[in-house]
């Protein structure tokens, strides 16, 4: 039996049998796994709440045919149980868990910077640092740039003219010059571009000073954007909280 060790962020899981669950996580190593967890079920099980979504784990996982299992769990972060007792931080969390998925799980390669990233946005989600909608939405747009769909909010996003520029489309990959519109592009307010950019650059303090009507402008910008590429919409948006 060959054994490897990982940490990784338990994404969403599923019954298996009668007693077993199957945990797709997000690991730092090997990107997207999806393993065993025999027995978890029972009242008895060693594992308990130590595989449910949200938890940062260290664990020991053995390679099988199918399905790799584990065998040993250590938690690290506790984030399930910070995000429980707050609806609107645990939709956006799910949000947060089926972006890193959808991106993550259509590569080849796993990606540390991603597993870094989630594990960074729900320690800042968890600790209230900021609105949970700023912090969704500035994780989306860091995944992206990871998975390498930057968008690009200053120069445009097809001859590259430095800006500001006044039109943006979802098909282009941003802001697009007078020249370069084409049909499709809208025009959001300066202040949704201003956000946007301090979101995606992880400007706090700029995108801490923005009003609700740049950030609703900005909110869908963002899953209009994600939704392209991903090339559907993520379910676990529509019950997100957006500003009123």
């Amino acid at each position: 039996m060959s054994l490897y060790r990982d940490a990784g962020i338990v994404l969403r899981t599923h019954k298996l049998g009668e007693a077993d669950r199957i945990i797709t996580l997000l690991t730092r190593e090997r990107g997207v796994v999806r393993a065993a967890a025999r027995g978890i079920r029972k009242t008895t099980s060693r594992f308990g709440a130590r595989l449910e979504p949200f938890m940062h784990v260290d664990l020991q996982m053995g390679e099988g045919k199918s399905l790799d299992f584990i065998t040993q769990v250590v938690t690290i972060n506790a984030f399930a149980r910070d995000l429980g007792a707050d609806y609107g931080a645990y939709t956006v969390g799910c949000a947060m868990l089926e972006t890193a998925e959808r991106l993550v799980a259509d590569t080849a390669e796993p990606s540390v910077p991603q597993f870094t990233l989630l594990v960074g946005a729900l320690r800042a989600l968890t600790e209230r640092r900021e609105d949970p909608g700023l912090i969704l939405d500035s994780f989306q747009l860091r995944s992206l740039a990871i998975a390498g769909y930057a968008p690009s909010f200053e120069a445009c996003a097809r001859c590259g003219v430095e800006g500001p520029h006044t039109f943006f489309q979802v098909a282009a990959g941003g802001m697009l010059c007078d020249r370069c519109r084409s049909a499709g592009a809208t025009a959001p307010s300066p202040a949704t571009v201003q956000l946007l950019g301090s979101l995606l650059a992880g400007d706090w303090p700029t995108a801490r000073s923005s009003d609700d009507r740049a950030r609703r402008e900005a909110s869908g910008i963002v899953a209009a954007y994600l939704s392209w590429h991903l090339e559907r919409g993520l379910r676990s948006l529509a019950h997100v909280d957006r500003y009123s």
